[in-house]
């Protein structure tokens, strides 16, 4: 496959190509959350390989996100890794437009609705995480992802780019979201790995085209 890089190409049509990839995965991904014992068994495939990451890794922080629209529900790993001596972080839109911030979240935290009406912790706002569990509505080879268009991750990323030691960036998600491309713009980041039930993905740093 050719490496597809980030590009300045904001033309109607590339456009047009990404939102068609965001309908036509979204109705996927909702087709296998209707099928619960498909689902669940996926679900169970993607927490074994991301428990087997961490597992490799010493414990420190680590982010993710409420689940919504049949995403995999990283809850019950993240419940394992605080017990493990984990950090957890709940990923947070505080305003439009701008970076995510991040809250503590336990098994015991108290849950309220942000603006969007997405279950967050009521707790106060703590330093970004050093990883970054992402949901993926599609991605490429490249480690390029699309999610519903608001462009909060890629901010947080581009926001955190300075920051001493970037979070690794981590998707999260089903293979039925992969695709060829999905057509990459100059603001969207790529991941450092991808996690679906088929495994982990490592993304070279030679492939992952403008990341910043």
């Amino acid at each position: 496959m050719t490496t597809t890089h980030a590009s300045l190409d904001n033309s109607a049509d590339s456009l047009a190509f990404r939102a068609a990839i965001r309908r036509e995965r979204l109705a996927a991904r909702l087709a296998l959350a209707s099928d619960a014992r498909r689902h669940t068994a996926t679900c169970t495939q993607i927490e074994r390989h991301l428990s087997d990451w961490f597992a490799a890794r010493t414990p420190t922080s680590f982010g993710f996100c409420a689940t919504i629209r049949g995403e995999f529900d990283a809850v019950p790993v993240a419940e394992r890794l605080i017990a493990q001596g984990w950090q957890a972080a709940m990923a947070v839109s505080v305003q439009a437009n701008c970076p995510l911030e991040f809250r503590e979240w336990t098994p015991k935290s108290t849950m309220i609705t942000d603006r969007h009406g997405i279950p967050v912790p009521q707790s106060a706002l703590v330093a970004a995480p050093d990883i970054l569990l992402i949901p993926l509505l599609a991605f490429d080879a490249q480690g390029f992802r699309l999610g519903y268009g608001g462009g909060y991750f890629d901010r947080t990323l581009s926001a955190l780019a300075t920051r001493l030691s970037k979070p690794l960036a981590v998707g999260v998600g089903f293979a039925l979201a992969k695709v060829d491309t999905v057509y990459p713009q100059v603001h969207d980041e790529a991941m450092d790995f991808i996690i679906t039930e088929n495994g982990i993905c490592s993304i070279a740093p030679d492939v992952k085209g403008l990341r910043r």
